[in-house]
């Protein structure tokens, strides 16, 4: 080690063990939790209390606090590093903390749904994509890794999973969740949460609750029965925390029958709190402690609303102090909040900070942290998930696997080249693979594997760029700032206006919003005709051509495409300026246009490439994300007509869907002879892609979420209750494209032997046993499914209801016997005097392999 080194780390230690020299009760790791946290509470000052409750992004609140009075968390500021420079700065971070006057370290926290965000950090098969496993162990599996990067990089404290219960397939969130059944996304996010609690990390199940509006809106104003919180949105957050032991709960931004969801309650306390014995902390969604005040206005003042959610069982204000700087500290010193709830929320997020070890052990370790991040074990047990994850939907004339004679492989999509998309709340600099390159890979080179782009798709325009005969670039003039003035802070010639920076800078130097560019130049077009000139921006933008405003959109909004048509002359000059600013993160500007008959010449061009190919696999992708509910849920773009047009080539077709959410696929399913859902399935993604297009695994995932025939249908979900008069529409089947629990197999599966045993010793606790034999000639998964119906309540239960799922690997010719249970629990619903009970009275029992493919049946009665 240098002696610089050496000389810093020594010194780490001599900090760490003079503060802990004194050993007061509260650092003695041997004393019960909460001797140590009673010890702690009654030498805070008041500051020091209301400093527990905070969390904050800037230096200069969160920095003089922790050498002082101390600070509660504070987030994002490791996410640029890389992983050793993060534990370095974390450590740094924590050092300082531990000087204040009691030494009460700080958190930092971040989100992790399927890997923690930051560079370089390891990425996992999206939410969604780990509910199509329906495998709780190897959700486990990829929690634990994820807890072991996320506290070796020094974040203590991760705001996932998220568990809400998707009946809506609209939502624009739908990729981060477990799907629309309550059970599974209990079971999945029991798993998550255990692994992350059991290493010292907290988590934050969320959003608390039922955060979907009507129409798949989100964070809308909910309008909801007691019962239906209860028996579909409730139960996952029940879950985790009574099984798993959940630190935290995240209340979500809407309101909850006129109540914000953040100064509710009966939500945070009387049913956290009282029922499920929930000894965490709550903390608010981003800026939904401010929206009690700002957006439902349930109060009139920062004091008010701090009192509001403090005294319904809000612990913490996320992300910033908006209310909980002077309002709560007026709040305290009027006495809106009392002594005593104030100590009680402060008794809460101490308890965890010494549950989780953070107070023990609170440092990060730099020189394992470069082992953990990237290692060959979690790049593993990310490509095991994605395999598991894959969905296969349709699979006419055995069309997968791809034929090993084949000679010739046409790969179409934008999203087959370059990386794979990995979905919302991903890291970035995350080294990935392209659906293009693993095809190659697979395939050996005797087979000719070539890539056409097809179309591009939402955020973008499909029109091509600029050809490069007609120009030499624009100049592009970069400005830290949103309105163009001043001096360019970078001046150069870019080739093409085609970025698409999402979350990225544009250049080094610059953050991710808060900037604008201006372009300039000439463009002398090469034939004359009537051009089509697009723009798509995110956010504002201005074209000006030969002086002239010609388009504008100079507003803050979603990516999105303008167009306009105008006759130009070739080997005419135009002289061009387009102006761009970036407000808010999620940065989009391109510039394309396109002349003559041919609208779309990528399509063209893939149509060409499929027509000399045995086979066409066409990658296809969505636009969805947190603010970007759908309206619409067919593939965006022109990607349908993409289908369709190459479908007419005769090559078969293989459609693979890179996406979270549900899609409407009515206007060409029926050509296409095989569709497969890969989800957003993480950095090994490309490769379980391949490995499922050619056989080497053979896909055993099913859906978690109903896809309908049109977006008419939503929502619709599996568990409906009876109609009073049917189910199709005057114009439409209310039967869904693909059920709940769907996903197809290159083997089969046949099931026998169902038996049912009741337990003599347990009321309305029964075994049901049933035999499962793989018929097929290779191995493969199968996810066995048990629902059952209540054949008469007193309330209306729905026509299916999910109670039991396994997944099980078997060899061609291989048969088990699977065993599930039911138990009051699962019998149970709440009743007309809204108790949990079970009803005497017969239920259809069914197994199969998904919700509209039952294999057997049987029936129990209830005493």
């Amino acid at each position: 080690m240098k002696p610089a080194k050496l000389l810093s780390s020594c010194l780490l230690v001599a900090a760490f063990t003079a503060i802990f020299a004194a050993d007061p009760p509260y650092k003695n790791s041997k004393l019960p939790i909460e001797t140590r946290v009673e010890d702690l509470l009654k030498r805070m000052t008041t500051a020091e209390k209301i400093n527990q409750l905070r969390c904050d992004i800037r230096e200069n609140v969160w920095g003089p606090a922790i050498d002082t009075t101390g600070f509660g968390e504070t987030y994002d500021i490791l996410r640029p590093l890389t992983s050793l420079d993060a534990a370095k700065r974390a450590n740094e971070v924590q050092a300082r903390s531990m000087k204040s006057r009691l030494g009460i370290p700080i958190v930092i926290h971040d989100e992790a749904l399927h890997g923690l965000i930051g560079n370089g950090t390891t990425s996992y098969p999206q939410s969604i994509g780990m509910a199509a496993t329906w495998n709780p162990s190897m959700v486990g599996r990829v929690a634990a890794a994820i807890a072991e990067e996320t506290r070796a990089r020094g974040v203590r404290h991760v705001l996932s999973p998220v568990i809400n219960v998707v009946r809506d397939a609209r939502w624009g969130r739908v990729e981060e969740t477990y799907g629309e059944d309550p059970l599974i996304s209990s079971r999945m996010g029991v798993a998550f949460v255990r692994e992350f609690e059991s290493r010292g990390v907290a988590t934050t199940p969320k959003h608390y609750v039922a955060n979907v509006g009507d129409g798949g809106r989100d964070s809308h104003s909910i309008q909801i029965s007691e019962r239906a919180l209860r028996e579909i949105y409730l139960p996952p957050f029940e879950a985790v925390i009574k099984e798993a032991g959940a630190s935290t709960i995240m209340s979500s931004y809407n309101s909850v029958n006129g109540v914000a969801a953040s100064a509710n309650k009966w939500l945070l306390t009387d049913i956290l709190r009282g029922e499920y014995g929930f000894k965490g902390w709550v903390a608010s969604d981003y800026g939904a402690v401010s929206g009690i005040q700002f957006a439902h206005r349930n109060t009139g003042s920062a004091k008010e609303t701090a009192a509001a959610a403090l005294n319904a069982g809000m612990e913490s204000e996320w992300p910033d102090v908006y209310i909980w700087g002077e309002g709560l500290d007026q709040a305290v010193k009027e006495g809106l909040i009392s002594k005593k709830v104030l100590d009680e929320a402060v008794r809460r997020v101490l308890r965890i900070k010494f549950k989780t070890g953070v107070f023990d052990e609170p440092l990060a370790d730099p020189a394992r942290v470069q082992q953990i991040v990237q290692s060959p074990a979690h790049r593993q047990v990310a490509l095991e998930a994605a395999r598991q994850a894959m969905v296969l939907l349709k699979n006419e004339q055995n069309t997968l696997p791809l034929k090993s004679g084949l000679k010739s492989i046409a790969v179409i999509g934008a999203n087959a080249k370059d990386g794979i998309p990995l979905g919302g709340y991903s890291g970035f600099n995350v080294p990935t693979k392209s659906i293009l390159e693993a095809i190659k890979e697979r395939a050996g080179n005797g087979v000719r594997v070539e890539w056409a782009k097809g179309t591009q798709y939402g955020r973008g325009t499909s029109i091509p760029a600029i050809e490069p005969s007609a120009f030499q670039g624009l100049k592009g003039e970069y400005f830290k700032n949103r309105n163009l003035s001043g001096t360019p802070a970078l001046t150069r010639n870019d080739p093409q206006i085609a970025f698409n920076w999402h979350a990225g800078a544009p250049a080094d130097g610059f953050g991710i919003d808060h900037y604008s560019v201006r372009w300039t130049g000439k463009i002398t077009p090469t034939k004359s005709g009537e051009y089509r000139i697009a723009v798509s921006s995110d956010d504002g933008y201005r074209l000006f051509l030969n002086g002239r405003k010609v388009m504008e959109d100079w507003t803050v909004h979603s990516g999105k495409t303008d167009e306009i048509k105008l006759n130009l002359q070739a080997g005419v000059p135009v002289d061009m300026k387009l102006e761009y600013y970036e407000e808010a993160g999620d940065a989009l500007i391109q510039l394309g246009w396109s002349v003559g008959d041919d609208a779309h010449p990528e399509i063209s061009e893939a149509v060409e490439l499929a027509k000399k190919s045995d086979v066409a696999v066409i990658v296809t992708g969505i636009i969805e994300g947190e603010g970007q509910d759908r309206a619409f849920l067919d593939l965006p773009g022109n990607q349908e007509e993409l289908i369709k047009k190459v479908v007419e080539t005769g090559t078969p077709v293989v459609v693979v869907l890179v996406a979270g959410s549900p899609v409407t696929m009515r206007n060409w399913v029926d050509d296409v002879p095989a569709v497969l859902d890969a989800w957003y399935p993480g950095q090994e993604g490309a490769i379980a892609i391949a490995d499922t297009l050619f056989g080497d695994n053979n896909p055993g995932g099913k859906l978690p979420m109903t896809f309908p025939r049109y977006v008419g249908q939503c929502p619709i979900y599996y568990n409906m209750e009876p109609s009073g008069r049917g189910y199709d529409y005057v114009d439409l089947t209310g039967k869904p494209e693909f059920a709940f629990g769907h996903g197809l197999s290159y083997t089969s599966f046949a099931y026998s032997d169902l038996k049912i045993t009741p337990d003599p010793g347990s009321k309305n606790t029964f075994s049901v046993t049933f035999r499962v034999k793989n018929t097929g000639k290779v191995k493969g998964d199968e996810v066995t499914q048990m629902y059952i119906h209540d054949l008469v309540a007193s309330v209306t239960r729905p026509l299916i209801e999910l109670k039991g799922f396994q997944r099980i690997s078997l060899e061609p010719g291989q048969s088990v016997m699977v065993k599930m249970g039911l138990d009051p629990d699962k019998l149970s619903f709440w009743n007309l005097k809204m108790k949990k009970a079970v009803e005497a009275g017969d239920f259809d029992v069914m197994i199969g392999s998904a919700s509209d493919d039952i294999r057997l049946k049987g029936k129990i009665t209830a005493k």
